[in-house]
């Protein structure tokens, strides 16, 4: 969520500058608890959700880079199989390692793309899924329809949720996404592989609190949430009235990195 001539990194839960990283589901509605089994709460040392997250395999979670940007309140551990926050029935396992892009340097750029490594296996079962990733490169034609998943606030000003939301927005081809974003921030460019879709022209889509959530079509996670502007002299994401599209990190331009680092391979 960041022009890159106007703004300074980001953190997850800190807002700086004319972009905002997050995934707040506005006008979405609660995914039932037998839907959506990939999901992942990206949590710190205090139990704190910090990042939504989806399983791509028995060993990992994918996420949004930023998510580890953070000095203090970074990732510890993964929450699985249940949609509510606060419910003691859950699956909570340890983060063994971080794998981000090698050229992350802040949304700004880019390769907004992390795979937190799990402390031990999880089997797929009633309540825990993977969910399909890309087998190939691919674009999204203008108005495909997508979903978004995530934990966190529903509007502007509003209070995090405990309950996970998803919400349908539609893909925004680059040239109307990069034309959008220049008529509010002149001579702004378009981070490396991005996907757009929803927050622009709809009051539909996400915003800061909960970044790293999956964009879903046809079942497959194709991005990753990565960034939205923020309202004009604050440090809240326009989650009401959003006047940009929305960006998520294009997880179909990263398979060979993906593979590699799934297969034991160092990054």
């Amino acid at each position: 969520m960041f022009a890159l001539q106007q703004s300074a990194v980001i953190y997850a839960l800190t807002f700086l500058g004319q972009n905002v990283l997050g995934s707040e589901i506005i006008d979405g509605t609660i995914v039932p608890d037998n839907e959506m089994l990939y999901m992942a709460s990206v949590q710190d040392y205090r139990g704190k959700h910090i990042c939504g997250g989806f399983l791509v395999s028995e060993n990992f979670v994918m996420t949004a880079a930023h998510c580890d940007d953070h000095p203090i309140v970074y990732p510890t551990h993964v929450v699985l199989g249940n949609h509510h926050l606060r419910s003691a029935d859950k699956l909570v396992i340890q983060i063994a390692e971080k794998y981000k892009h090698s050229n992350y340097q802040d949304v700004d750029h880019g390769y907004d793309i992390m795979l937190l490594k799990l402390s031990r296996p999880v089997q797929p079962n009633k309540t825990i899924q993977f969910i399909q990733l890309p087998s190939h490169e691919m674009t999204l034609n203008e108005n495909e329809k997508c979903q978004v998943a995530g934990w966190g606030k529903i509007t502007t000003r509003g209070n995090v949720v405990d309950d996970l939301r998803v919400v349908g927005v539609s893909v925004i081809s680059p040239q109307n996404c990069q034309n959008a974003w220049t008529q509010r921030i002149p001579g702004y460019i378009l981070p490396t592989s991005v996907i757009c879709a929803g927050g622009y022209k709809t009051t539909k889509g996400f915003c800061q609190g909960d970044s790293g959530g999956p964009l879903i079509w046809k079942g497959m996670a194709v991005g990753i949430v990565s960034y939205n502007r923020a309202i004009p002299e604050t440090k809240l994401g326009n989650c009401n009235y959003p006047d940009v599209p929305n960006g998520y990190t294009d997880i179909s331009k990263y398979l060979n990195w993906i593979r590699k680092i799934l297969q034991g391979k160092k990054s």
